[in-house]
């Protein structure tokens, strides 16, 4: 039985060639069964859900960076899972082209789930469970890396966020309409935060450098470690915003526990680390997005329209 991947009349086409991989009930079973089993970590105990639980936005509630196997401590902050069908680039540097292969990152980083692609095939193909399952998801029933990575985009391309309030109030549903502050907030995002942060799936997909202090801890050069270009030194790519009252903390490292303390960030404290991007450009040679008081507080109010309940309490999603 195969299952159609929302696409919302406010979303752009998806970037995902479901042709190569149609979901099916059995691929989508499958691939969360893998979601949430231990057994594609070395230790057997660092799911893909220990980094991204569901009631915040898929990401790792409160921790400023992934924790993994063996106390292992990562360099950056879990992103959250959702629209993925509608992006073509993955991970804060894009190092994951494909939405098949972002898994392999996680799966064999010594600091995440530390584990080869051959010990998890292993596993699995021991497991009397998945012996049943991948025959019943793909036709060659093999227990392989692609059959397993399909497995997992199946259940990722699912997971659909487009039912926030602000969702429903620009498909004009149910009569919902947005408060004053509500709007007042949009309308100064719109004027002030959509460069990067472009409607309705809240990111433009680019790689900005934002202004960021350097973390002595990390030293993370962002897009640098990919192709080594000057150009992309501390460029990271600009996040979603959707469901963003429940995703923090905030920035590639955690840095900032509060929306609050991210727009006082770009009011007022960015710092020139050499290549930030022309979008801060302030007239009299500041860096950085003016906002009062009131803006900062409506653009909050704003920011909260987007969280989408029915996403993250969507009984498909959840461990069983």
């Amino acid at each position: 039985m195969y299952l159609n991947v929302e696409q919302p009349a406010n979303f752009p086409e998806m970037g995902y060639n479901l042709d190569n991989n149609p979901v099916t009930e059995a691929g989508f079973e499958l691939g969360k069964s893998l979601f949430y089993d231990g057994k594609l970590s070395a230790n057997d105990a660092i799911p893909c859900a220990f980094c991204h639980e569901q009631a915040f936005a898929f990401t790792h509630h409160e921790h400023t960076v992934s924790h993994g196997v063996n106390g292992g401590i990562g360099t950056r902050n879990a992103q959250p899972i959702q629209n993925l069908a509608y992006q073509s680039e993955f991970m804060w540097d894009g190092a994951a082209t494909h939405l098949d292969f972002q898994p392999i990152i996680p799966l064999t980083s010594e600091v995440e789930m530390g584990e080869t692609l051959s010990n998890v095939l292993s596993k699995l193909s021991a497991d009397a469970y998945y012996q049943k399952q991948f025959p019943k998801a793909f036709e060659d029933g093999e227990i392989n890396s692609e059959n397993m990575l399909k497995a997992l985009s199946q259940f990722m391309l699912m997971m659909v966020s487009s039912n926030s309030k602000y969702d429903k109030y620009v498909r004009s549903e149910d009569g919902v309409v947005l408060t004053e502050i509500e709007l007042d907030g949009l309308n100064t995002f719109q004027n002030k935060c959509a460069t990067c942060h472009a409607t309705d799936l809240f990111t433009d997909h680019s790689y900005r450098n934002n202004g960021l202090s350097i973390n002595p801890k990390l030293d993370d050069k962002g897009r640098y470690d990919i192709f080594e270009d000057p150009a992309d030194l501390y460029k990271f790519k600009v996040p979603s915003l959707r469901n963003v009252e429940l995703s923090l903390p905030y920035m590639h490292d955690g840095r900032f526990s509060t929306l609050e303390a991210v727009l006082n960030f770009y009011d007022s404290g960015m710092t020139d680390n050499g290549n930030v991007d022309q979008a801060f450009n302030r007239e009299d040679g500041s860096l950085g997005i003016t906002l009062s008081d009131y803006e900062k507080e409506s653009i909050i109010a704003f920011l909260y329209t987007l969280t989408d309940n029915e996403f993250l309490t969507d009984d498909r999603f959840s461990e069983y």
